[in-house]
């Protein structure tokens, strides 16, 4: 198949100092190693501004044009960063505080322009928060319609059994603001006094997990996030952060519609 654009446009692009050819940019977006890029290519999977792109060699200026590569578009901004913070308890996930508390501003300095939050903890839960200075990323992360799975790992006072955590799926519980279940809800240990779970849900509400158990009678003890989405807080230290890959935002623009 014939490459869709002139030759004119290429040399065009081939002239422009911020261009920069289309089998390396979609390697540094994470999309496999240089010579994966180009069999995605000359297998016609890329599209430029609309167009199929199948020849080697075409260079593209990813700030000024729109890269698709099976559909999903492409996004590369050098300026951009999104990090995966493990948030202590007792942190305000805020990034500043008038009554002096510690915030995601102490953990990650000013090192990051314009950095926020992508959603929130309470300040007594601990766990993944996401933070990017990438609006359309934010916007989509944090938007009701792309509310992705987010996993916690909660400690429970007391003994809940297997039946109330599948009653929890299968039916849910009425809150003040409307019914709510859960996604999954598995026990991982238990003794006489509590019960830890691996909990899943789509919801974003304000402490929903402790809302839900503690309306059954099992308040929640400790609250750890360990996911959102397609990523996971591994083994992030308490207090620090790390800076995701562009295969790990690729991964998450997917998952919020991007």
């Amino acid at each position: 198949m014939p490459n869709a654009y002139s030759r004119a446009q290429k040399a065009h692009f081939h002239d422009d100092q911020n261009a920069i050819r289309l089998q390396k940019l979609l390697a540094q977006a994470g999309f496999g190693s240089r010579r994966k890029c180009e069999d995605m290519i000359t297998e016609g999977r890329v599209e430029v501004d609309g167009e199929l792109v199948t020849e080697l060699g075409t260079r593209v200026d990813p700030q000024r044009q729109q890269i698709r590569v099976d559909g999903s578009r492409v996004r590369i901004n050098p300026n951009h960063v999104t990090l995966a913070l493990n948030k202590p308890k007792r942190v305000l996930s805020a990034m500043e505080d008038p009554k002096g508390r510690y915030t995601l501003r102490d953990i990650v300095g000013d090192k990051y322009e314009r950095i926020f939050h992508m959603g929130r903890l309470d300040y007594d839960s601990e766990g993944l928060i996401l933070m990017t200075n990438d609006g359309e990323l934010s916007q989509h992360v944090m938007h009701p319609k792309y509310e992705v799975e987010k996993t916690y790992i909660a400690t429970l006072e007391g003994k809940i059994s297997g039946t109330v955590c599948r009653r929890l799926v299968t039916t849910g519980v009425q809150l003040d603001d409307g019914w709510i279940k859960l996604d999954h809800c598995a026990i991982i240990d238990s003794n006489r006094d509590t019960t830890i779970v691996k909990v899943v849900l789509h919801s974003g509400k304000n402490r929903i997990v402790r809302r839900i158990f503690g309306s059954i009678g099992f308040p929640v003890r400790r609250l750890v996030r360990t996911q959102i989405g397609p990523i996971k807080l591994g083994e992030i230290k308490p207090g620090s952060y790390r800076v995701l890959s562009q295969t790990e935002v690729r991964s998450l623009s997917k998952a919020v519609g991007l």
